[in-house]
């Protein structure tokens, strides 16, 4: 079965930096497109940045230039790193795919004090 299993989120001061991982264990990693998203009480779940399998990369534009996402084939994981961290980047962070359907991790919770 699919799994993706998010870690590194955490309390952190604003402007400071965070590495979150997503391990993927049940498909074919290097053909997996990989996406993160995040949302916060009571909003809807925002994409945040994606990449293609042969690693080609998109942002949302209040990101961009502060978060890079990458992965590791040789790993089965995708990275998000986050650095100038704002309190509005406050939120609960999902690694996803669609491998025949969409799935998703279980999140992360990331919390930028100001």
């Amino acid at each position: 079965q699919v799994q993706l299993v998010e870690s590194g989120g955490g309390l952190v001061q604003a402007g400071g930096s965070l590495r979150l991982s997503c391990a993927a264990s049940g498909i074919i990693f290097s053909s997996a497109g990989m996406a993160w998203y995040r949302q916060c009480p009571g909003e809807q779940r925002d994409l945040v940045a994606t990449i293609t399998s042969p690693g080609t990369t998109t942002y949302a534009d209040s990101v961009k230039g502060r978060f890079t996402i990458s992965r590791d084939n040789a790993k089965n994981t995708v990275y998000l790193q986050m650095n100038s961290l704002i309190p509005e980047d406050t939120a609960v962070y999902y690694c996803t795919t669609f491998w025949g359907r969409q799935y998703w991790g279980q999140g992360t919770q990331v919390t930028v004090s100001s």
